[in-house]
């Protein structure tokens, strides 16, 4: 067994140098992807829908000592998702690391939502991940040295939900079809954890209080997740430490599945 990398064990975590995609980049998971990439040395493309809130995380990252090319697209269609593919090669000169961030949820009980609810929630989460993995999929596999794909999935996705989430428990890897390639196909599944969508629920009110305790009863180690909780999953399967790793799913909830 090699054990060059005993001398320098923490080098199986470098990602200096790799360029990374990351879709959805001005949402609460896709912004700190893309930060925590620019803190680790990546070049980073990110892409979103919100021109404005994309050139804000572009500026983020670029005062972490990141290279940075901003693509306002989502990842909606094959020609949009080879674009941003494009955009990583013609800037970098390659696509080591794709982080795919875009999703949605739309909550509702099966007998009210609308088949285009959905629909939409399919699309976004399931359609246009798959669309996007296949166009940096290809550039890994034309590359020939392998690359890391990091899904953004959710614990709701191993346990469901009794308050309509019906739409959102879908998942699926690619890690087999790709094993042999030296990509890995792996996601990152959280519980809650700090955001602007979640926020109400760390404040210091009556409401926010009693749904907390009521949620933390659920989670062995006892808090809501923080946004640093996530980082290191991230870097993990972002970097050679994880090559052994794919169809993997790291769920980054203090426990709440394990019970």
């Amino acid at each position: 067994m090699p054990e060059d990398f005993l001398k320098n064990p923490l080098s199986l975590f470098d990602v200096k140098g790799k360029t990374a995609i990351v879709t959805g980049a001005t949402g609460a998971f896709g912004a700190l992807a893309a930060q925590v990439l620019a803190g680790a040395g990546c070049n980073l493309v990110i892409a979103a829908g919100s021109g404005d809130a994309l050139t804000k995380v572009a500026r983020e990252c670029e005062k972490l000592g990141a290279k940075v090319e901003g693509v306002n697209l989502r990842p909606s269609s094959a020609a949009h998702c080879d674009k941003i593919v494009a955009a990583a090669e013609q800037r970098f000169g390659s696509v080591d690391i794709l982080v795919l961030a875009s999703g949605i949820n739309k909550v509702a009980k099966i007998v009210d939502q609308s088949p285009e609810a959905f629909a939409e929630v399919m699309d976004v989460n399931v359609t246009q991940s798959w669309l996007m993995a296949r166009a940096a999929g290809r550039q890994m596999l034309a590359q020939g040295r392998g690359g890391k794909v990091i899904f953004m999935s959710s614990a709701r996705g191993l346990l469901g939900h009794p308050a309509g989430y019906a739409a959102y428990c879908a998942s699926k890897s690619l890690g087999c079809e790709w094993g042999a390639t030296g990509i890995t196909v792996n996601a990152i599944a959280p519980t809650v954890f700090r955001s602007p969508l979640t926020a109400w629920m760390y404040e210091d009110n009556e409401n926010a209080t009693a749904v907390r305790k009521g949620f933390i009863t659920r989670v062995p180690k006892g808090r809501l997740g923080e946004p640093s909780d996530l980082a290191g999953p991230l870097l993990f399967l972002a970097s050679k430490a994880s090559d052994f790793y794919t169809g993997h799913i790291l769920y980054a909830d203090g426990g709440y599945t394990a019970g």
